[in-house]
């Protein structure tokens, strides 16, 4: 399997559908509809690759940790 591109989408007979989030030589990151983010190795792993590669890479999102507070 070859590095992927980020946002393109891949069927996997265990996991279902997912989409890419990161790709590179040594791992491949899809977040799945059913079951969640999942990291595979690259080199080995085995998908199909569903329809075209998306035009623009998706914008990066990250979300922040709420801070909790202790009751003293």
């Amino acid at each position: 399997m070859q590095v992927l591109i980020e946002g393109q989408e891949v069927r996997h007979g265990q996991y279902g559908i997912g989409t890419v989030t990161e790709s590179n030589s040594e791992r491949t990151t899809i977040d799945f509809e059913k079951h969640g983010m999942k990291k595979f190795i690259t080199s080995i792993w085995v998908a199909e690759l569903i329809g075209e590669p998306p035009a623009e890479p998706p914008s990066k999102r990250r979300g922040r940790r709420r801070r909790v507070l202790k009751k003293a």
